[in-house]
């Protein structure tokens, strides 16, 4: 599996799937679940809609709308609360569950934001690790290409680094 790394906008990217760091209500927010919802249009909504919410570190996937994706995989990252809940195994349940999510709908190329790392407030150097050590880790006979899009260069910095260690 190839893992690439890009700095922009995901809502732009051209992969079979992208992944929306979404709210648990998954009817939109701020960061990238606004700027998704914004970009694909109102039938992302509906569907969320439809599915009525999304535990944190679950993932569940929907239509991509006016997206150059084929689908949307919500996953829902964890709020920091200083690293005693659990936050790093349910951020690698964002990972994991969104490549197996992935896989069972045949798609080949998936692109991830940084999941929790803005207004969760998940330390970005930590988030880091964790999203590139389980990419890594995950086997998989249907993905071929995985793409980090971070939004910005401190993050984009820090998957650099964390990718070539």
């Amino acid at each position: 599996m190839k893992i690439r790394l890009l700095e922009g906008d995901i809502t732009q990217v051209s992969t079979d799937a992208i992944v929306n760091a979404a709210n648990s209500s998954l009817l939109g927010g701020g960061g990238v679940d606004g700027a998704i919802h914004r970009t694909g249009g109102p039938t992302i909504l509906e569907e969320c809609r439809k599915i009525g919410g999304c535990p944190t570190g679950e993932a569940v996937i929907t239509n991509a709308g006016d997206l150059q994706a084929k689908k949307v995989i919500h996953t829902v990252g964890p709020i920091w609360r200083g690293g005693a809940s659990n936050e790093a195994e349910k951020l690698t349940c964002c990972y994991l569950n969104s490549l197996k999510l992935a896989e069972e709908n045949g798609l080949k190329t998936i692109a991830f934001p940084n999941i929790s790392t803005g207004i969760y407030g998940f330390p970005k150097e930590k988030a880091a690790h964790i999203a590139i050590t389980t990419v890594k880790s995950f086997v998989s006979e249907i993905i071929e290409e995985v793409v980090f899009v971070c939004f910005d260069r401190e993050n984009y910095q820090l998957y650099q680094v964390n990718l070539h260690s």
